[in-house]
């Protein structure tokens, strides 16, 4: 189940990057939530989220990491979305990934300890 999860988050994160730089959708929606000068950041975050959770694969003190950093992204990106009154149902991808991630953190500590 963990590395199922690893491998849904990290390659959608990969997939998000990718939709960052072919369509301007993505961008526009950097805009949309008032962080346009911060998009690139926050697509290089994701991407090296997304690549820590990769190498976490072997690696359980990147799988650490990643996964944390990527459940902070997503819950700071939910709150953007509860700022500007998105609704329910278009917060829900990052409150999935939040969950998901924040899951992916929680079994990765247990192999530390």
């Amino acid at each position: 189940m963990l590395t199922v999860s690893i491998l849904i988050s990290s390659l959608s994160f990969f997939a998000y990057a990718f939709s960052y730089f072919k369509t301007p959708y993505m961008k526009n929606e950097f805009k949309r939530f008032k962080l346009e000068k911060m998009g690139l950041t926050i697509v290089l975050l994701e991407i090296t989220g997304a690549l820590g959770l990769l190498i976490g694969l072997k690696f359980d003190c990147f799988l650490v990491i990643s996964s944390l950093g990527l459940a902070l992204l997503m819950f700071a990106g939910l709150i953007v979305r509860i700022k500007i009154k998105d609704s329910f149902w278009v917060s829900l991808p990052a409150f999935f990934y939040l969950v998901l991630n924040s899951y992916i953190f929680w079994k990765s500590i247990n192999f530390l300890m």
